[in-house]
């Protein structure tokens, strides 16, 4: 598989933070997040984004997620979709968004 065809087989939509908390049972601070991808529905993930983010900073914020990967289990917490973020020192993740709001569930590409 080319790099072009990999990045077609990733399904990466935008959605809209609903519900953001702490993860209380991991190691590495983490949020435990849902999000509304409109017709997709909502879905849930674990994230570590606790450097540059609260939790309340966190929602209504449209954020991009790769949506089509098998669920993963984190601790007590089952993570269906996978935030997209850019690395930084100190491992802080600066989400990536859009510039004007979009339609939750909009792909990306």
């Amino acid at each position: 598989m080319n790099i072009f065809s990999a990045f077609e087989s990733l399904d990466i939509r935008v959605g809209t933070i609903i519900k953001a908390v702490v993860f209380k049972e991991v190691k590495k601070p983490a949020y435990k997040i849902w999000i509304d991808f409109g017709e997709l529905g909502i879905k849930k993930t674990s994230a570590q984004i606790t450097v540059l983010y609260l939790p309340e900073q966190l929602v209504g914020k449209q954020v991009t997620a790769i949506v089509n990967f098998e669920p993963k289990q984190i601790a007590n917490f089952m993570s269906e979709c996978l935030i997209l973020g850019a690395v930084g020192e100190g491992n802080s993740v600066t989400l990536l968004t859009t510039d004007k709001v979009v339609e939750n569930g909009v792909r990306v590409g």
